[in-house]
């Protein structure tokens, strides 16, 4: 019997790996628990490689989130099973064959919505992918004028997502019970290609992709590049979707036009469709982005520190989210609050952005932590707040960029004379450490540390 342990582990793999990755070298492996170690038995040499060399990582990472400490995850190859009864071989026969991509005698089934590990409800909207979600949502209904749809962005920035909301969408409004929505990586497709050569099954292989698939959500497109027999399958593959009217969503890290090694008729499929790019978020999505995810975890987070991680992290959404999710754990295992002390010791384990910022980055800054507006910033008021928050502006903008004193003031309605005064202030408050000259050292140091 399967241990209560290894289906926690199961149900947690499940979660977090795409679908189509779950069912082909997750649910195959048989796993034993004891005590500290977790003993995987792979149905082949096959398999059994390609989880250690791919998954075994995030194994590890499940495995430790239900045994606790650092367990000790092994993969081999498990020994024959003893023949079945002949009135169980076929259900058997089914459970492995399916997940490999092999045939079976009934039609595959389709995905459910509980596969899915994402949604549109939880995705977050801004002016970087704004156009990649109204397409993504339009695709799943019969107002979008293609059935064919391109999503690219680097890494991180909701591709995955978009993908998954659009599968789940399309389970959920189906008006058919046998809907055969096909989601998968590249690498994947390529896997199961190769299994049905070695296995003589490519006609079934075929059948299931050309013929049987409604839906095809594909990920990662760019792994074909100069793969020309995989390319060729799937060019052929696209072609008889097109031809029954299914929808097809693809995505990739590059536009088509940047692909290399691609043969021009699957770039030409490739551009068929709508394309869609996904920018880099901005500030205030990034921001609401961690708000978001704080509200999913049902914690609270302060305004700082969310700041704080919108700031520090830029490009890449996925490690924003694990960010923040690190910043909660450790908080809940050493039974404390989110502070920002702790927000500061996290972001040391990530890529932040630490490149110069230039003239409107800073501005943008310094009226976020001044809570100003930039008419304020450049308009004639004194008041203390402003002008501080305007002398800081100096301040930076003289360290970061190579803009001369002149520049700078023309850029915030002052003269030479000013910037110089307002940068020696800074910079004496700075020196003495007075209790102002803190908060400076502070507020500076945020935007480029």
């Amino acid at each position: 019997m399967m241990t209560t342990a290894w289906k926690q582990i199961l149900n947690s793999l499940e979660k977090s790996l795409n679908p189509g990755l779950f069912s082909v070298w997750i649910k195959p492996l048989e796993g034993h628990v004891e005590g500290n170690r977790l003993k995987l038995l792979a149905p082949n040499a096959f398999v059994a490689n390609w989880v250690r060399d791919r998954l075994l990582q995030v194994i590890c990472e499940a495995a430790a989130e239900v045994m606790g400490g650092s367990p000790r995850v092994t993969v081999e190859v498990g020994a024959p099973r003893k023949a079945p009864a002949k009135k169980m071989l076929k259900p058997m026969v089914r459970s492995i064959a399916k997940p490999l991509g092999l045939p079976i005698a009934d039609a595959p089934k389709a995905v459910t919505v509980s596969n899915w590990r994402f949604s549109f409800d939880d995705f977050v909207v801004g002016p970087s992918n704004e156009l990649a979600c109204a397409a993504s949502k339009s695709i799943c209904g019969n107002i979008f004028n293609s059935d064919h749809l391109f999503l690219s962005s680097a890494p991180g920035l909701g591709k995955t997502h978009l993908l998954h909301s659009i599968g789940q969408e399309i389970c959920r409004h189906s008006n058919r019970n046998s809907l055969n929505v096909m989601s998968l990586s590249a690498e994947e497709f390529a896997t199961r290609l190769v299994l049905a050569i070695k296995g003589n099954q490519v006609n079934q292989f075929k059948t299931r992709f050309r013929e049987k698939a409604d839906v095809l959500l594909l990920e990662d497109v760019h792994f074909f590049q100069g793969k020309e027999k995989m390319q060729d399958e799937l060019l052929c593959t696209l072609k008889a979707l097109n031809n029954r009217g299914c929808r097809v969503v693809l995505t990739s890290s590059f536009l088509p036009k940047e692909l290399k090694k691609i043969d021009s008729q699957l770039v030409s499929r490739f551009c068929s469709g709508f394309l869609a790019h996904i920018g880099t978020p901005d500030f205030e999505t990034r921001r609401r982005i961690v708000l978001e995810k704080a509200r999913r975890l049902q914690v609270s987070v302060p305004v700082e520190v969310s700041d704080l991680l919108a700031e520090r992290i830029t490009t890449d959404i996925r490690q924003l989210e694990s960010c923040l999710n690190n910043l909660v754990l450790k908080a809940k295992l050493l039974n404390r609050t989110v502070t920002m002390d702790m927000a500061w010791e996290v972001l040391e384990n990530y890529a932040v952005h630490n490149a110069s910022p230039d003239f409107p980055h800073i501005i943008e800054f310094i009226c976020r932590s001044y809570d100003l507006s930039e008419e304020e910033l450049r308009s004639k008021s004194r008041k203390r707040q402003i002008v501080l928050a305007r002398n800081t502006a100096f301040f930076l903008a003289r360290r970061h960029t190579e803009m001369s004193l002149k520049a700078i003031g023309e850029r915030l309605g002052r003269r030479h004379s000013t910037v110089l005064k307002g940068i020696a202030k800074v910079e004496r408050e700075m020196s003495q450490q007075t209790p102002l000259g803190r908060q400076l050292k502070s507020t500076v140091e945020r935007l480029v540390s």
